[in-house]
Parts: structure tokens; sequence; C-alpha cells
């Protein structure tokens, strides 16, 4: 079984159930086919521009090869999918070796974890912590979303679990400051990671602008090109909201990875597909349970491949 078979199963459930109603008894793809392939890419919530972008593209290579059966349909939906998530930035990373995809030789390699509350932001930084003890490396990490006092209560049992260090102020602390305080801990204890939480919410744009920008200043004053990551984490299983926060921290900082969490319960596994189309970032780890070990780095070969596998099409 691939790593991500138990992540796309319900996605992958719920498309070809779709699509297959739609060939049986057909000798050959048309209009209707088409129709049917177009209402199961949006049902994912892979958006309704990658949707399109996707059937345009078929359409011209079924009316190039004139004959297509349903197994070539199903080859081609798969070429086209991979090509859209081979975005610049694309993790290159062997998805089975354990290994992270960050930059080791910038040490410490400093990254910013952004998204909104119940995502699974706090969750996916200590799993990321826990993983980057067990592979060796010296992680500190930063309590600064101290706008929930059970944020940093939740970060600081995930250090403790990890055996990792953290820094943390009281509640209504100025997030910067913890974040200073933060790089400025892990470069005097000779860190190799700095992970720092950030408050998780949308309230007002230009406040949550304002809040990041600040961070990433005050971190600045210790190492001049941090953050060097800023990961956004993304709850796969909310769809066309997925999107939406995705654009909200576009706007407020320059996100450059994504972490999507919460992809085994949902149908809406598209969204991984529409997101890294319409924003061009890489997603580098997606949750497929609640384990530890159930952050996977993400390999869009294997996602694909997994989203496609020919048992599910008998």
């Amino acid at each position: 079984m691939g790593i991500f078979d138990k992540g796309v199963q319900k996605t992958k459930r719920s498309f070809f159930e779709r699509i297959s109603r739609a060939v049986i008894g057909k000798s050959r793809v048309d209009d209707d086919t088409l129709d049917a392939i177009e209402e199961a890419l949006i049902a994912t919530d892979m958006g309704v521009d990658t949707t399109l972008k996707i059937i345009d593209n078929l359409e011209d290579r079924v009316e190039r090869d004139k004959y297509v059966s349903f197994d070539e349909l199903v080859d081609m939906l798969h070429d086209e999918i991979a090509k859209l998530l081979n975005v610049s930035g694309d993790v290159s990373t062997d998805a089975y070796t354990g290994a992270l995809p960050f930059d080791f030789s910038k040490k410490p390699y400093v990254i910013m974890v952004v998204g909104v509350n119940g995502v699974g932001k706090t969750t996916t930084i200590g799993k990321l912590a826990a993983r980057l003890k067990a592979q060796g490396k010296k992680v500190v990490l930063g309590a600064a979303d101290t706008f929930r006092a059970a944020a940093v209560d939740q970060l600081t049992i995930w250090a403790e679990r990890a055996g990792v260090e953290i820094v943390k102020q009281g509640m209504g602390a100025d997030p910067a400051s913890v974040a200073f305080d933060t790089v400025k801990s892990a470069v005097a204890r000779n860190a190799d990671v700095v992970l720092i939480d950030t408050a998780g919410r949308l309230h007002n744009r230009i406040d949550l602008m304002n809040e990041l920008t600040k961070i990433r200043n005050v971190m600045r004053k210790v190492i001049p090109d941090a953050p060097h990551e800023v990961l956004l984490v993304l709850d796969g299983s909310t769809g066309q909201n997925a999107f939406q926060q995705a654009r909200e921290f576009s706007r407020a900082t320059e996100v450059t990875s994504l972490a999507v969490t919460k992809l085994d319960g949902t149908a809406k596994g598209g969204v991984v597909i529409g997101i890294v189309d319409q924003f061009k970032v890489p997603v580098k780890f997606v949750g497929i349970g609640e384990g530890v070990d159930d952050l996977k780095v993400f390999d869009r070969k294997e996602f694909v491949n997994s989203l496609f596998s020919k048992e599910d099409l008998k």
C-alpha cells in the first residue's frame, strides 16, 4: 500500500464512483463523460479554475487523439494533475527515507508557521519537532501564539513529548518579543531548527500582516535572512475555506510552503491540487492521521499514483 492511499481513499472513492457511472456501457469518451469528470473534480473541492484548466486540456487531447478509452482517459487525468502539482520549488525529497525537506545548511533554519486556529497548526509543529529530534537535530520551539493560553500550553506539551526546548512568555505577551527571544536562544544554543508558532486568527487582515511583518523584522535582527521558510497549515477537510485562508495568508506574508492536515477524513482531497495550482506554492507535508508518523513528507508522484491506482477502477 502506498503511503498516501489512506489519505486519499475517500476522495478517490467519491471521484471514481462519479466518473464510472458516466462511462458505463460506453466504448469511448464523449461530452457527457467530460461533463461528469468536471462535476467529479469540482466535488473534490479542486476549485473551478483548476478544474476548467484540466477539462480544457482533456478536451484538446481527446479531440487530437479522436478515440480515447476510459483507461486512457484516466491516464490523461493522472498526467494533467501531476503537471499541476509540479510547481517551482517542488519538493524532490524521497518520502520513503523519512528525510525532511529543509535546508539544514542554514543554521539555525528558521520556520515561521502560520494558519488559523483549529487546522492542526500547533500539532503539526509538534510532529515536525519530534521528527527532527528523531533525526538528531537540535530544535527550539517559539510559542508566539500568545493570543490563546491553550496554544502555549499545547505547544509546551508537544515540546516535552518530543524532548525539545521551548521559549515562551505569558499570555498576551508581544509575539515578536517571543520570536526574538526564541531565535536568540537558538543561536546561543547552536540549534539546528527553529519552529515559531504564530497567532491563528484572521480577525483583521491588516493586523495580521502587521504582526507577521513585525515578527519577521525582529527575527532578522538576530538572523538577517530569517525566516527561511513560512509554512502555512491548512485543514484539507474544509475545502473552499482552505482556499480563502491560503489567499488571506498569502496577502499577509510570503508563504513558501504548505502542510495540509486531516486529509484522511475527507472526500475533498482535490483541494491540495487546486491550492498548489492557484498559489504556485509547494505542499511539503500532509497529515493523514493523529500519530506523529502520520505527518508525511509530500511526494507528488506518490500522491497522484495513490489517487489513480488501478485497483479502484475495477
